[in-house]
């Protein structure tokens, strides 16, 4: 494998939209979203992200930032992100104070994930051009990131109207709480993250050539960091993909079966980018890992699909599984396990002593075989002669 540019621990998280079957009871959707964070934090999980769509059923949270409050009461180490806040729908002054207190109230646990907006359905209610999108995210990450630094604002646009706008608490993060931008095809969202020095979001597919264009787009991330005097910062890159995982490749087919179908419809009515799955193929599972769409298999097909997209991007820091109801509920409670369980530690390193230790007490097996069984001979000898000394007095 190629040398990669960054090679530090891998984290894992979980990017929850979320994609939840529009069959699904609404009310204990969103319980069961909360009970999974309470999972992921036992597991070992590193991050979960809540979505913000206000249609389309599927992705059916509204406010990513309640949800961000109600798990921060059931977890103590995952950290929670929005995943992400629509910026053009908000005021940015409102948005900023709500993000630094939800930083207090989770003690810096908090990363505030921001974007344009997914659905051109959500912009259509809220009265907003597709094409806007893009400038006015530019406009409110701007007015925003100076309301963080404690900076004052007078900003008049079509869309708010700051007066001597300033944050009354701040973050509790020093010097500021942890952003982060998405970035799907254009470069539109690494340049933003570039000015201000923020981590990435990649959202999309992982074909090669996919992958390739992510390159390109960290390019241009890293020319706009040094342009604004910031470091590109590897470790801050989080990629996402589709995942799902069962302890054989067949049996995770069979749990996918349960909602692919349903999802697949949802990319071609409702999701503006071309879908990547064709209607009606007849195994969703099987078609997903040919073209690179996605990880449907085993942990180890889960550490070679990863380590393909590592080397291909030189090395980042998160790997996001799309939350996503392909397979029924326990069947996505053990995929979860499976993936703390055996595939994040290939990446983190956390075996890496106990694989020593472990070879180190089988170079050395016969030795030590052997001084254990003689300790045993000597300690029956010893317990034998007390035995007849004691039977002769």
């Amino acid at each position: 494998m190629a040398e990669l540019s960054y090679d530090g621990p891998l984290r894992f998280g979980l990017f929850l939209a979320p994609f939840h079957s529009a069959r699904l009871n609404p009310t204990y959707a969103f319980e069961r979203d909360l009970l999974l964070a309470e999972h992921l934090d036992r597991i070992d999980f590193d991050e979960i992200w809540f979505g913000e769509h206000h249609s389309g059923a599927m992705e059916m949270i509204s406010t990513p930032e309640l949800m961000v409050a109600a798990a921060a009461q059931r977890t103590r180490w995952i950290r929670l992100g929005t995943g992400v806040k629509s910026l053009p729908f908000h005021n940015p002054l409102m948005l900023a104070e709500t993000m630094a207190q939800l930083d207090h109230m989770t003690r810096g646990r908090t990363i505030f994930g921001v974007g344009p907006g997914a659905l051109p359905t959500d912009a259509h209610m809220l009265g907003l051009e597709v094409r806007e999108l893009r400038p006015e995210m530019d406009t409110a990450l701007e007015v925003i990131m100076a309301l963080l630094r404690g900076e004052t604002v007078n900003r008049r646009t079509q869309r708010f109207h700051l007066r001597d706008a300033r944050l009354h608490v701040g973050c509790y993060s020093r010097p500021m709480m942890e952003m982060a931008v998405t970035s799907v095809r254009s470069p539109a969202g690494v340049m933003a993250a570039g000015r201000y020095g923020l981590g990435v979001l990649t959202l999309g597919p992982t074909t090669d050539a996919a992958l390739a264009h992510h390159v390109e787009n960290w390019r241009i991330h890293e020319e706009i960091c040094t342009r604004n005097g910031h470091a590109a910062d590897r470790a801050k890159w989080r990629i996402t993909v589709i995942m799902h995982i069962a302890e054989t490749r067949e049996k995770a087919y069979a749990d996918t079966e349960f909602g692919f179908h349903e999802w697949i419809d949802y990319t071609h009515d409702v999701i503006p980018a071309p879908p990547a799955f064709p209607r009606g193929v007849a195994n969703p599972a099987e078609f997903c890992n040919a073209n690179q769409l996605g990880i449907i298999g085993t942990p180890d097909d889960a550490i070679r699909e990863i380590e393909r997209i590592r080397a291909a991007l030189g090395g980042f820091g998160t790997i996001l599984v799309f939350g996503n109801d392909l397979a029924p509920w326990p069947a996505q409670m053990r995929s979860f396990e499976l993936l703390a369980e055996f595939v994040k530690p290939h990446f983190g390193g956390r075996n890496a002593l106990r694989r020593q230790s472990y070879q180190w007490a089988k170079a050395n097996q016969a030795q030590n075989r052997q001084e254990g069984l003689a300790a045993v001979a000597e300690a029956t000898e010893t317990y034998n002669a007390r035995r007849t000394k004691g039977a002769a007095e």
